[in-house]
């Protein structure tokens, strides 16, 4: 881990602020497959499993920021992903019917796509009040992708998921 110094400016928030999203992108990675696998709804498995290759090619864009920025990506541990990652986790061991498992890992997804909707539209905001705007549109990209999987959540959940789950 980097020795930490206090963040002085908006330039330095900015890359803090990427750094956490990147390792937010890359914890992402490591429970996506553990929820596909978990997950009984084949709308489910492959929303889970489409999400992961986004996932990967938002990671993609953040290197390329940080390359272009010439910074490393490493040093930052996203202490909020972590916890949602746990949380659902915890709800997923503590659900027998899968049925509602289905639907605890839906609401498991969508407090993580909420998360990173709010990293990624601050991300955004910060590029581009310093000016890079090449950077703001490819979090743009990013973002986007983001409200589009939780509505792609939302659809499955209120299609059959929950009303499964009520029985």
């Amino acid at each position: 881990m980097a020795e930490k110094h206090p963040i002085k400016n908006l330039e330095e928030l900015f890359v803090d602020t990427l750094k956490d999203l990147y390792d937010a992108e890359t914890q992402i990675t490591k429970a996506l497959p553990k929820m596909t696998e978990q997950a009984t709804s084949p709308d489910l498995k492959a929303g889970f499993q489409e999400h992961l290759e986004v996932t990967h090619r938002q990671r993609e864009r953040l290197e390329r920021i940080f390359t272009e920025m010439k910074v490393s990506p490493e040093g930052k541990k996203c202490v909020g992903m972590q916890g949602l990652i746990r949380e659902g986790s915890e709800v997923m061991q503590e659900t027998a019917d899968p049925d509602v498992k289905d639907a605890a890992m839906i609401a498991a997804a969508q407090k993580i796509e909420h998360y990173e909707i709010s990293g990624y539209g601050t991300a955004r905001a910060y590029a581009r009040q310093l000016g890079h705007e090449n950077f703001a549109k490819i979090l743009e990209t990013t973002l986007s992708e983001e409200e589009m999987t939780d509505k792609k959540l939302t659809k499955i959940a209120e299609g059959h998921i929950n009303r499964q789950a009520k029985r």
